[in-house]
């Protein structure tokens, strides 16, 4: 737990922070000396809800790279569906 509040866990801070904390966990065990890359990869919510990423994976990939890691894949493996239940909001639609 990088942060106190419930709704900062999802930030682009407290990502950062978890992913300074893997790069130094990763340093400790020798796994980024040994010409290892790593392989991230991206899922969303997905299915009939969203399906980009959150706010915080970019600055948690950024944070990766600026520590030293080496990546080396980046794939996305948000569930897309082929045919679902209809979505949350009515005939028309979400009006504003």
């Amino acid at each position: 737990m990088k942060v106190k509040t419930d709704r900062d866990e999802s930030s682009p801070y407290a990502t950062m922070l978890a992913a300074q904390d893997v790069s130094t966990r990763c340093k400790v065990t020798n796994f980024c000396c040994n010409n290892n890359a790593l392989h991230i990869k991206l899922r969303a919510i997905g299915g009939n809800k969203t399906k980009t990423p959150g706010p915080g994976a970019q600055s948690s990939l950024r944070a990766l790279a600026r520590s030293g890691m080496k990546i080396g894949r980046i794939e996305d493996v948000t569930p897309i569906p082929t045919d679902s239940t209809r979505r949350k909001s009515g005939r028309r639609g979400r009006r504003l």
